[in-house]
This record gives structure tokens, sequence and C-alpha cells, in this order.
């Protein structure tokens, strides 16, 4: 999208540069910039770390560690890059990391951060909380992740969007620099996913695929149990089916003994049936009508 400086006779383009073109950088000033106006990127966190690493064996760091207004943790991922790199995989990392942390781990984090005592640092998150007291139940109940990057790779933003289908809340903003001919750097701030504007119906979006995942697992896992049982009722009267493994399919084959019969067990979601299957090989029609024909005539 490209922008322009209003002027009296025309519409002047303000040229687009980089980060690396202004001598920019991630942690020296992006990630400072960001951290002492986090409500650029969101207005609904407040700042409980920066270069967060506390974990046990390991040296990585979150770029901003936050708070949201829900309770819930927030990985603030910064890159200066035209590309974004890996950040989404480091976000993952780093959310499972953080995923669980206590209120109070919170509040000691936050107070050593910003050089507080224990009862301002408290006092300070509840009042963002709008809460009276600590409420553990409803703590860090999710974690977010939000990547900041001068752009993003289609293989990010493809990852991205897979992650969002399967409910993980993870966003893409991207921060383009400016400058104009006066010399003044502009910033542009825009959310590129999910687009703001689409954020409610998407979620809506989400919510129903996510409601479908559950039913389909759930029909899955229903049917492997049903295989399950029904090869071990069958096991009790024959070993023709000794070899069969109870899976998630619709249907189960199995050999009754002899070359070009099998049986096909049928499930839905309201009948079951057996079938029997007659296939002797290829362009043998007549054959696997003289075999029907015969079991047909034999029927009681």
């Amino acid at each position: 999208m490209a922008l322009f400086h209003i002027t009296e006779a025309a519409l002047e383009p303000v040229g687009a540069t980089t980060f690396a073109a202004q001598n920019l950088y991630e942690r020296r000033d992006i990630q400072r910039y960001l951290r002492r106006q986090i409500e650029v990127i969101d207005s609904n966190l407040i700042v409980l770390a920066e270069e967060f690493g506390e974990w046990v064996d390991s040296d990585r760091r979150i770029d901003l560690l936050c708070l949201d207004a829900s309770a819930d943790l927030v990985v603030v991922e910064i890159k200066r890059s035209e590309d974004g790199g890996f950040m989404e995989l480091q976000a993952l990392r780093y959310a499972a990391m953080i995923s669980t942390m206590t209120f109070d781990q919170c509040v000691d984090i936050h107070a050593r951060t910003h050089g507080l005592d224990q009862d301002s640092a408290r006092s300070a998150i509840l009042e963002f909380l709008g809460w009276e007291a600590p409420n553990e139940d409803d703590f860090a109940s999710d974690t977010r992740i939000i990547l900041v990057s001068a752009n993003f790779s289609k293989e990010l933003t493809t990852s991205v969007l897979w992650l969002a289908e399967r409910g993980v809340d993870i966003r893409c903003v991207r921060l383009q620099p400016y400058r104009m001919d006066s010399g003044a750097l502009l910033l542009d701030v825009q959310q590129i996913i999910p687009l703001p504007e689409t954020t409610a119906f998407q979620t809506q979006i989400g919510v129903k695929r996510q409601a479908e995942r559950k039913d389909r697992i759930e029909r899955h896992d229903l049917r492997f149990r049903f295989w399950d049982m029904l090869l071990r009722a069958a096991k009790l009267r024959t070993n023709l089916h000794a070899g069969l493994s109870p899976g998630e399919s619709t249907w189960l084959a199995g050999s009754i003994g002899r070359a070009g019969f099998s049986l096909i067990y049928g499930l839905t979601q309201s009948r079951c049936d057996v079938r029997l299957w007659i296939g002797m090989g290829a362009a043998k029609r007549e054959l696997n009508m003289l075999a029907f024909d015969r079991l047909y005539a034999q029927r009681r």
C-alpha cells in the first residue's frame, strides 16, 4: 500500500525504506519502541518482561513477554527482516514454555523487570486486569502469539493461517518504514493476519471448524473402539480375522480363507452390515457371477 503526503498541489508519494537502510535494529530500536508503546501493536497489552529467558536448560529469549486484558499470556516476537525468518517456530516454542506460568510468577517477573516491589507489581497487574484479587482459574488459560516484522514470507504466512485454523491465536503485524523528502521517518503499522475487519467473521469460522474437527475426532475414536470390540468378539469364534487390527475407517475387510472371497464389514451412523466380496481377478466377470449364483442357490 502506497503512502502519500498531501500538499496543496498534489499527492506526493512517500518512499518506502527498510529498517536496515535506516540503521534501525531489532533489539536496540524496534523492540525498545514497542516496549515503551506496546499499544502500537495491541491496545490491550501490558509488558511483563523484555528478553525473558528464565527457562530450564535453554538460552532462548522472548523479545517481549506480555499479558492481555483477558489474563492470557502473549509472546511478542520481533524481526526487522523482509521475510520474518522462522519466527513462528520460535514463538510456538516460547508459548509452550510459558503455558504453565502462574499469577505469582508473573508478578515476580514484572517486579524485577520494572524495578518494583512485589506489592506494587501485584497491584499494577490486578488493576490492569480489573481484578480485586488473583484468580488462578482464569489466569493464563491460553497463550497468544504476535509476530512483528517488516514483512512475512509466503511459507510463514501459510504456517500462521494453518495454525489459526486449528485454534492457535497467532497474529502477524507488519511494520513498514517510510522516509519523507524532509528527512522525517514514518512507520506504518498494519495487522495483516487476521485482517482486523474480518477478525469476528474468521473467529466464527474458526469455532465452526474446531467443532467439526472435534466431532470428526470423536467419530473416529468411536469407530476405532467398535472395530476393536468386534474383532475381540470374532476371535472367540474364528481365527480368520486374527491378522486384522482396528482402525478409524468406515469399513473393515478380511479374508474368509478362500481365494477370491472376503468379508467387508460396513459401518455408518445409522446402521452396520456385512458384505461378501467376490473377486476372482480382472476380466473374470463370468466366474464371479457363477460363484455368486451358486451361493445364492444355497441361501436359506
